[in-house]
């Protein structure tokens, strides 16, 4: 069945690539909202002004199983009285609209308690003046049918790749853009278009009454960087082919090898720990630890946000506060936190421009690849997946479902599944042995795979 949501699916003709306003009306929206915003006696105000549009579709086994197109658009207001601050958003950018957004939030912030750290950052801390372009948009003249044609090859490569496919999640391509406009009371005004697009394949393959699942996905700003659809179908086949006869392993406590794409989701939660509102409401394992090592010696990660194309360039924060490269952690040491304006003042630091998350993490790769690391490992646990979300950051304990694979002297012996690895993230951490050079390029946490010195594995 196909679903069609915002435009008709049986048109089969892509969204325009075109947005429907111009950037100069973004802005005329943006400044009006701030007038409104003087006129009506807020003392700072802040809006910002978006739009973005998109085509997704799905293929399952042959038949199109979904198809969307997305369109929307939205103006969010800050206001400030003082120290007390108020939001509202609407998506209806008629004049009157705009302004009843505007007193919205003005009524919200008159009930709103003083709060010290509350308001604009400091005029020397945004971005203002000219700023790079950063090569951030490349729209896909896609359309329908070509996009289907798409994710029919991806699905068909996982089917053709080995016979023990059996069955499909599907073949499914997504391109997206959008564009926005932020401003605010302290002359700060910028925004630019990006894009993103997305080409995935999950499998089911059988053998003797087993099933097993596995994907791949690429994704990048630009469509022509994008893996081909036959080789994302062929390695989800290949991933999902590997993970058959799996079997369960005795607990222990064994070294464990994160695969890359998991060990990004490790630097995620190094992330969240070191994030501004974790670290105020002291719920985090990293409070107060900014000097200390936290990690060996050889653990370098980096802050790049002004790589050209990249999934998470930005010449400024969601507050419009400048950002800069920066190490982050350098030779294991932890030198910066993540922090918006306010999370700073709370902790009486200063903003490290972001507000709304990291900017483009590269962890510096060691010198070997995946085998070597296995190898490296002698007898242990490889793993590919991970299931839950057991992950306290006040305490820094660690416990996930997981599936992957047993090594023996430095070769995968059998896939495993229907286990548990439990630790604590300041352990593992700091008992990080090795960094892969397989570096996952799909991520905008870029790093190797992680070898661990030792985890408990439960049954």
């Amino acid at each position: 069945m196909i679903a069609a949501f915002c435009f008709l699916a049986a048109v089969m003709v892509a969204p325009s690539s075109s947005f429907a306003f111009s950037s100069d009306t973004l802005r005329q929206l943006a400044d009006d909202a701030l007038h409104h915003a003087r006129v009506k006696g807020a003392s700072a105000a802040e809006a910002e002004v978006s739009e973005s549009c998109g085509l997704s579709v799905t293929v399952r086994c042959g038949e199109v199983e979904t198809i969307e197109y997305n369109r929307d658009k939205g103006l969010s207001v800050g206001v400030y009285l003082g120290r007390r601050w108020g939001g509202a958003s609407t998506s209806d950018f008629s004049a009157r609209a705009v302004q009843e957004t505007v007193e919205a939030a003005l009524t919200i912030a008159r009930f709103t308690a003083e709060d010290p750290c509350a308001g604009l950052p400091e005029k020397e801390e945004l971005a203002l003046g000219a700023l790079p372009d950063l090569d951030l948009c490349h729209p896909w003249d896609l359309s329908t049918e070509a996009a289907i044609a798409l994710a029919h090859r991806c699905e068909a490569a996982a089917f053709a790749a080995d016979a023990r496919i059996e069955n499909s999640e599907g073949g499914s391509l997504s391109s997206q853009q959008g564009q926005f406009i932020l401003a605010n009371s302290q002359g700060f005004l910028g925004g630019y278009p990006s894009s993103r697009h997305y080409l995935s394949c999950s499998v089911i393959a059988g053998k003797g009454g087993q099933m097993q699942r596995d994907d791949w996905y690429s994704t990048h700003r630009k469509p022509d960087a994008l893996e081909t659809p036959e080789a994302v179908g062929q390695q989800a086949a290949r991933r999902a082919v590997a993970r058959l006869g799996a079997k369960k392993i005795a607990a222990g406590s064994f070294p464990v090898l994160f695969e890359a794409p998991l060990a990004s989701g490790l630097l995620g939660h190094f992330v969240h720990a070191a994030s501004g509102n974790p670290l105020y409401h002291k719920a985090s394992f990293l409070l107060d630890q900014l000097g200390k090592t936290i990690f060996p010696g050889f653990f370098t990660l980096s802050e790049r946000p002004h790589l050209p194309a990249a999934l998470s360039s930005a010449n400024f924060d969601n507050e419009g506060v400048r950002t800069r490269e920066r190490e982050v952690v350098q030779n294991g040491v932890l030198q910066g936190y993540f922090l918006s304006v306010y999370s700073a003042r709370k902790l009486n630091l200063s903003t490290t421009a972001n507000a709304g998350g990291s900017h483009n993490l590269f962890l510096s790769p060691g010198a070997h690849d995946l085998p070597a690391l296995l190898r490296q490992m002698g007898r242990g646990l490889l793993v590919t997946e991970l299931l839950g979300h057991g992950v306290n950051y006040v305490t820094g304990d660690y416990s996930r479902g997981a599936a992957g694979f047993w090594v023996e002297d430095g070769e995968i012996v059998h896939p495993v599944e229907e286990i548990t690895i439990a630790g604590n993230l300041r352990d593992m951490f700091m008992n990080l042995r090795a960094i892969g050079n397989d570096i996952d390029l799909r991520s905008s946490r870029q790093t190797g795979s992680w070898l661990i010195e030792a985890m408990t594995v439960g049954a």
